[in-house]
């Protein structure tokens, strides 16, 4: 089989409050029709899709349970950054958004440095940087 794409379907609770927080990290709006069970960004040179659903579509769509992120999280979503300095800049803006910092920035070996946080759902993502890449 050969797909076209491969996008995320997460579940939120607010999605004002899911725009308004992804929006102000940057995310680029995906929202070509005007929804009120989702909202929907495009992330990275390669336009990644993340679209977040209101709780109750997406789990008559599974037709079962959610996962609780209190306890776990279903994915770690990792973001690129191109300097250490730039995964500091992250972190603030995060903060700023309203995200929770769940690790603070550090080195994770020679030429690695990151954080995670999570967003006012609970989605957990890791803001990484890769020496060399």
């Amino acid at each position: 089989m050969n797909t076209k794409q491969i996008w995320s379907n997460l579940s939120v609770k607010d999605l004002e409050r899911t725009t308004s927080f992804y929006t102000s990290l940057g995310f680029k709006s995906n929202n070509s029709r005007p929804s009120t069970e989702l909202t929907s960004f495009i992330v990275g040179v390669n336009s990644f899709v993340i679209h977040f659903f209101i709780e109750s579509k997406l789990k008559t769509a599974l037709k079962g349970e959610l996962a609780n992120l209190k306890k776990g999280n279903e994915v770690l979503f990792t973001l690129a950054a191109s300097s250490p300095e730039e995964v500091n800049q992250w972190k603030i803006e995060v903060e700023n958004a309203g995200g929770t910092i769940v690790s603070k920035p550090q080195e994770f070996g020679d030429g690695y440095y990151g954080f995670v946080f999570s967003d006012p759902d609970g989605h957990k993502f890791n803001v990484f940087y890769m020496e060399g890449f």
